[in-house]
């Protein structure tokens, strides 16, 4: 594994019945830039990032994360390697029973033993870190708007203080305001905190707002990999398609306003 690269995905195979999703997929992921992984809906982005967190199985590959091959890995070694890690669900998957304190705090009593008091100033700290309130710690999932879930969410993710995050489609449900403040809060993050983030999207705007470089998924492996102008000048018609269409060129004339 080379000096920068955090996450290594060598040759993945992973499928549902008789079909495969990601064939002989590989990725490297580099330490503290946002890439953002995008494809065709189905194209297997979500099951990539699902899969390297071990939450789906894989047929064929390797995958190492932070220098541990996962397949070598015991239990307390896997254990302390998802210590390092934090992940944002699509929806948030906030506990619907637990206020927005205490879902912060989940992480944290499950794998930190500290004092009441010191669990207390760790959640508001992280709460404080995605622009929430002290007044918002006692909120239930239910009386939050839909970009306060996602950064409560955001917020449980950082709990544990990752060296990876893990973004799966996090402005999807968002009006494009709140979706344009998350993407800023993430690339302020990234910066400050100098950690590396996976982030799953379908949305142009994070691609070309909050990401370092960009991943393309189609036909079950990367086939388009590299910074937004690389994006541009892709000859993969699905790549030109997406970035080249009305809405994407659009951004690229931006883009390339904001170089000159």
């Amino acid at each position: 594994m080379t000096d920068n690269t955090v996450i290594k995905v060598r040759d993945l195979v992973v499928g549902f019945g008789d079909q495969n999703v990601l064939d002989h997929l590989s990725l490297d992921v580099r330490g503290a830039e946002i890439l953002g992984v995008v494809g065709a809906s189905g194209a297997g982005k979500s099951v990539l990032l699902r899969t390297i967190i071990g939450l789906l199985p894989k047929r064929h590959g390797t995958i190492e994360v932070l220098g541990v091959n996962l397949d070598e890995a015991n239990e307390t070694e896997r254990r302390a390697l998802e210590r390092r890690w934090g992940v944002l669900f699509q929806q948030g998957a906030l506990f619907s029973s637990l206020t927005v304190r205490q879902n912060v705090q989940f992480p944290m009593r499950e794998n930190l033993n500290l004092s009441p008091r010191l669990l207390d100033e760790m959640a508001l700290a992280k709460l404080e870190m995605v622009g929430l309130t002290p007044k918002d710690a006692d909120k239930l999932p239910s009386e939050l708007s839909g970009g306060m879930t996602k950064r409560v969410a955001l917020a449980r993710a950082l709990a544990l203080d990752p060296e990876i995050v893990f973004l799966d489609e996090p402005t999807s449900g968002l009006d494009p305001i709140s979706a344009g403040d998350f993407d800023e809060l993430i690339r302020t993050l990234q910066q400050t905190l100098e950690i590396t983030v996976f982030m799953v999207t379908h949305d142009l705007e994070s691609l070309y707002t909050a990401c370092d470089r960009v991943a393309v998924i189609a036909d079950g492996i990367v086939v388009a990999e590299g910074p937004i102008l690389t994006m541009l000048e892709s000859e993969h018609p699905w790549v030109k398609t997406y970035f080249q269409g009305k809405r994407g060129g659009m951004l690229a004339d931006r883009q390339i306003e904001r170089m000159t």
